[in-house]
């Protein structure tokens, strides 16, 4: 069964100016056992909640198949990290996820490609080793709560 790993809802952007210059500093939480969703906004307390110009990548989600071992959300600014579930190929499709609190729908819209911050926060070459597995942009169809732990996941 798949299992959502981690889950970050992050207030602000880290990654910002050039690379070379680091990420700003991280708030006190950022990693959360659960995140409450809301139905075309996103996560809530997510830097990309209910902005017009991120509607379309309000959630994002990652396979942590597709990263090299001991990274996570913190190095790749993803939202949700799945073990068991290889995504990038989902775009155009619909992944549904339940964690126990009921179905959460995620129409995904596209790949998230990663950027030069890779390179940064994961090591050098991360920024193209990633490419076509930088995790997916999804808008949110529900209102609902996923938390970390075994979940079931359907794609239609």
């Amino acid at each position: 069964m798949p299992e959502i790993v981690e889950l970050l809802a992050s207030p602000v952007h880290r990654f910002e100016g050039r690379p070379s210059d680091g990420p700003a500093d991280a708030p006190a939480v950022e990693l959360v056992p659960s995140v409450q969703i809301r139905a075309g906004l996103g996560i809530a307390g997510d830097r990309y909640f209910n902005k017009p110009a991120h509607r379309d990548a309000s959630i994002t989600v990652i396979s942590q198949e597709s990263l090299p071992p001991g990274v996570g959300l913190l190095a790749v600014r993803r939202n949700i990290l799945l073990r068991g579930l290889l995504v990038d190929d989902l775009a155009g499709r619909v992944l549904t996820l339940d964690s126990g609190d009921g179905p959460v729908r995620l129409q995904v819209n596209s790949r998230a490609h990663p950027c030069a911050w890779m390179d940064v926060t994961v090591g050098p070459g991360a920024w193209k080793a990633l490419r076509r597995k930088g995790g997916i942009r999804c808008t949110p169809l529900d209102d609902g709560v996923l938390r970390l732990g075994p979940v079931k996941a359907t794609v239609t």
